[in-house]
């Protein structure tokens, strides 16, 4: 990504896997480094992503929005609005100016 961004502003989008800040999921301390996509090693990297100079788009707009992008199939999690927010659109720093 940092070298097509040394020629182009750059948007990485799709499900990353990863839910970034507690407000991302529904149970963030049950999940706490005890289930995959909530660990400190995988906030960490979207920790990076920021940090080099992208935004996540939906926070920008949205900062403070509970809301997701994947629900479990099971105990009817997606009518319980039971989720995780795992889509993403990352946007080079440089297309906010």
């Amino acid at each position: 990504m940092q070298e097509l961004e040394k020629k182009k502003p750059v948007i990485v989008c799709g499900d990353l896997n990863v839910a970034h800040q507690p407000i991302d999921l529904k149970n963030d301390k049950a999940n706490f480094n005890k289930t995959a996509g909530y660990t400190e090693q995988e906030i960490g990297g979207m920790d990076n992503y920021i940090k080099g100079g992208y935004t996540d788009s939906y926070r920008h707009f949205y900062p403070q929005e509970e809301k997701y992008s994947w629900w479990s199939y099971r105990m009817n999690a997606r009518a319980k609005n039971v989720g995780w927010r795992l889509d993403y659109f990352l946007v080079s720093d440089r297309l906010n100016e």
